[in-house]
Protein backbone atom coordinates (compact mmCIF):
# COMPACT_ATOMS: atom_id res chain seq x y z
CA UNK A 1 0.00 0.00 0.00
CA UNK A 2 2.39 2.27 0.76
CA UNK A 3 4.32 1.35 -2.45
CA UNK A 4 1.31 2.64 -4.20
CA UNK A 5 0.90 5.73 -2.55
CA UNK A 6 4.35 7.24 -3.42
CA UNK A 7 3.78 6.67 -7.03
CA UNK A 8 0.36 8.43 -6.85
CA UNK A 9 2.54 11.67 -4.98
CA UNK A 10 5.33 10.63 -7.27
CA UNK A 11 3.20 10.48 -10.25
CA UNK A 12 1.10 13.49 -9.79
CA UNK A 13 3.59 15.45 -9.14
CA UNK A 14 5.67 14.90 -11.61
CA UNK A 15 2.78 15.14 -14.28
CA UNK A 16 1.79 18.89 -12.68
CA UNK A 17 5.67 20.01 -13.00
CA UNK A 18 5.04 19.13 -16.62
CA UNK A 19 1.72 20.46 -17.33
CA UNK A 20 2.81 23.78 -15.59
CA UNK A 21 5.98 23.85 -17.54
CA UNK A 22 4.12 23.74 -20.78
CA UNK A 23 1.64 25.56 -19.98
CA UNK A 24 5.07 28.55 -19.22
CA UNK A 25 6.74 27.44 -22.70
CA UNK A 26 3.21 27.79 -24.51
CA UNK A 27 2.05 31.10 -23.15
CA UNK A 28 5.96 32.40 -23.49
CA UNK A 29 6.37 30.66 -27.43
CA UNK A 30 2.62 33.24 -28.00
CA UNK A 31 3.77 36.21 -26.41
CA UNK A 32 7.17 37.08 -26.54
CA UNK A 33 6.26 38.02 -30.27
CA UNK A 34 3.94 40.62 -29.28
CA UNK A 35 6.33 42.70 -27.08
CA UNK A 36 7.90 43.97 -30.07
CA UNK A 37 8.46 47.45 -28.42
CA UNK A 38 11.38 45.48 -26.75
CA UNK A 39 14.45 45.14 -27.96
CA UNK A 40 14.88 41.41 -29.67
CA UNK A 41 17.72 40.21 -27.57
CA UNK A 42 15.60 41.20 -24.18
CA UNK A 43 12.95 39.32 -25.27
CA UNK A 44 15.35 36.40 -24.77
CA UNK A 45 16.10 37.50 -21.38
CA UNK A 46 12.44 37.74 -20.56
CA UNK A 47 11.99 34.64 -21.79
CA UNK A 48 15.06 33.09 -19.80
CA UNK A 49 13.15 34.60 -16.78
CA UNK A 50 10.31 33.23 -16.98
CA UNK A 51 11.49 29.89 -17.64
CA UNK A 52 13.75 30.84 -14.24
CA UNK A 53 10.74 31.34 -12.33
CA UNK A 54 8.45 28.36 -13.81
CA UNK A 55 12.08 26.05 -12.82
CA UNK A 56 12.19 27.41 -9.20
CA UNK A 57 7.90 27.57 -9.20
CA UNK A 58 8.48 23.53 -9.96
CA UNK A 59 11.27 22.97 -7.49
CA UNK A 60 9.21 24.10 -4.49
CA UNK A 61 6.50 22.15 -5.96
CA UNK A 62 8.22 18.68 -5.07
CA UNK A 63 9.78 20.54 -2.16
CA UNK A 64 6.10 20.80 -0.78
CA UNK A 65 5.98 16.99 -2.07
CA UNK A 66 8.73 15.90 -0.03
CA UNK A 67 7.68 18.14 2.90
CA UNK A 68 4.16 16.51 2.68
CA UNK A 69 5.61 12.94 2.51
CA UNK A 70 7.68 13.20 5.26
CA UNK A 71 4.39 13.93 7.60
CA UNK A 72 3.60 10.44 7.42
CA UNK A 73 6.79 8.71 9.17
CA UNK A 74 6.23 5.16 7.15
CA UNK A 75 7.13 6.52 4.09
CA UNK A 76 10.47 7.45 4.98
CA UNK A 77 13.09 10.37 6.52
CA UNK A 78 15.65 12.55 5.81
CA UNK A 79 19.15 11.85 6.78
CA UNK A 80 22.66 13.65 6.79
CA UNK A 81 23.54 17.24 7.43
CA UNK A 82 20.15 18.50 7.74
CA UNK A 83 20.39 22.74 8.41
CA UNK A 84 18.17 22.97 11.68
CA UNK A 85 16.49 26.17 10.05
CA UNK A 86 13.72 23.70 9.41
CA UNK A 87 12.58 20.80 7.74
CA UNK A 88 10.76 22.99 4.77
CA UNK A 89 13.72 24.73 4.02
CA UNK A 90 15.79 21.32 3.82
CA UNK A 91 13.40 19.82 1.54
CA UNK A 92 13.78 23.00 -0.70
CA UNK A 93 17.42 22.40 -0.56
CA UNK A 94 16.66 18.79 -1.34
CA UNK A 95 14.25 19.98 -3.82
CA UNK A 96 17.14 22.24 -6.01
CA UNK A 97 20.21 20.08 -5.93
CA UNK A 98 17.88 16.79 -7.00
CA UNK A 99 15.83 18.87 -9.58
CA UNK A 100 19.38 20.02 -11.32
CA UNK A 101 20.76 16.72 -11.17
CA UNK A 102 23.59 18.11 -9.13
CA UNK A 103 22.97 15.82 -6.16
CA UNK A 104 25.77 16.88 -3.62
CA UNK A 105 24.64 14.35 -1.24
CA UNK A 106 24.62 15.54 2.53
CA UNK A 107 20.81 15.25 2.36
CA UNK A 108 19.38 11.98 1.65
CA UNK A 109 15.71 10.75 1.27
CA UNK A 110 15.31 7.27 2.47
CA UNK A 111 12.11 4.70 2.31
CA UNK A 112 10.10 5.41 -0.10
CA UNK A 113 10.76 9.01 -0.30
CA UNK A 114 13.70 8.29 -2.68
CA UNK A 115 11.55 7.24 -4.83
CA UNK A 116 10.19 11.03 -5.18
CA UNK A 117 13.85 11.79 -5.83
CA UNK A 118 14.35 9.60 -8.80
CA UNK A 119 11.05 11.16 -10.21
CA UNK A 120 12.20 15.02 -9.34
CA UNK A 121 15.14 14.30 -10.96
CA UNK A 122 14.13 12.35 -14.31
CA UNK A 123 11.65 15.37 -14.20
CA UNK A 124 14.07 18.55 -13.83
CA UNK A 125 16.46 16.81 -16.61
CA UNK A 126 13.70 16.77 -18.91
CA UNK A 127 12.03 20.29 -18.04
CA UNK A 128 15.59 21.65 -17.90
CA UNK A 129 16.66 20.10 -21.39
CA UNK A 130 13.19 21.58 -22.99
CA UNK A 131 13.64 25.16 -21.63
CA UNK A 132 17.42 24.72 -23.50
CA UNK A 133 15.41 23.95 -26.69
CA UNK A 134 12.98 26.56 -26.31
CA UNK A 135 15.40 29.05 -25.49
CA UNK A 136 17.84 27.85 -28.43
CA UNK A 137 14.89 28.42 -30.59
CA UNK A 138 13.69 31.85 -29.60
CA UNK A 139 17.38 32.82 -29.60
CA UNK A 140 17.31 31.67 -33.45
CA UNK A 141 14.74 34.15 -33.99
CA UNK A 142 15.46 37.49 -31.35
CA UNK A 143 19.20 37.05 -31.25
CA UNK A 144 20.05 38.62 -34.20
CA UNK A 145 17.98 41.40 -35.56
CA UNK A 146 19.03 41.01 -39.27
CA UNK A 147 17.33 37.30 -38.93
CA UNK A 148 14.45 38.05 -37.17
CA UNK A 149 10.83 37.82 -38.71
CA UNK A 150 9.81 40.21 -36.70
CA UNK A 151 9.96 43.80 -37.12
CA UNK A 152 11.72 45.55 -34.19
CA UNK A 153 11.51 49.33 -33.57
CA UNK A 154 15.07 50.96 -33.79
CA UNK A 155 16.80 50.24 -30.39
Amino acid sequence: MLILSAFIINGSLALIAILFHYKVLFRLGKNLPKVAHFAPRFRVLLGVGAIFIAHVFEIWLFALGYFFTLQFPMMGNLMGELSGHGLILDCAYLSFVTFTTLGYGEIVAQGYLRYLTGVEALTGFILITWSASFLFIEMQTYWDPRKSNHKNPPA
